[in-house]
């Protein structure tokens, strides 16, 4: 293996809804966004993200997208099912919300969410929002990471 394509970032996205994900895996890569990894939904990416993070030798995310439609708190109940883990491996945690008022954005700040974005309907709105999503990322990557 190539010691150079080792250790080369990539975000997690856990999302319940393929095509929703596929559309945003594909915004965020527009946006020069490292690889997006679609984990699946809450059951299965909690599975795997579990795995991943136990394992000393797996390459971990940079950063986790959490973007849960099944309920109107399921992003609330899965930040806070991960965030410990999440923090541990300094990993921040981006949730994709509702573009309009959300009461729960203080629950999700509460519960450990780095930073909260929002869904838009808008083609041009959602590239903006996607582009946020990015430039967050660049501005938390840790200075001593390898493979930059």
């Amino acid at each position: 293996m190539n010691a150079s394509l080792e250790n080369l970032p990539f975000l997690a996205l856990i999302d319940d809804d393929e095509h929703s994900a596929d559309l945003l895996m594909r915004t965020l890569l527009a946006h020069q966004s490292p690889e997006v990894r679609w984990y699946g939904g809450p059951r299965g990416g909690m599975d795997k993200l579990v795995s991943v993070l136990g394992d000393i030798n797996a390459d971990w995310p940079s950063m986790l997208i959490v973007d849960l439609k099944m309920h109107s708190r399921a992003n609330v109940e899965f930040v806070g099912s991960v965030q410990a883990l999440a923090r541990q491996k300094g990993i921040p945690i981006v949730v994709m919300a509702p573009a309009t008022t959300n009461p729960d954005c203080d629950a999700l700040k509460a519960c450990g969410a780095s930073q909260i974005f929002y869904r838009h309907a808008d083609r041009d709105a959602y590239r903006r929002e996607a582009a946020s999503i990015v430039s967050f990322w660049a501005r938390n990557q840790r200075l001593d990471a390898v493979g930059m």
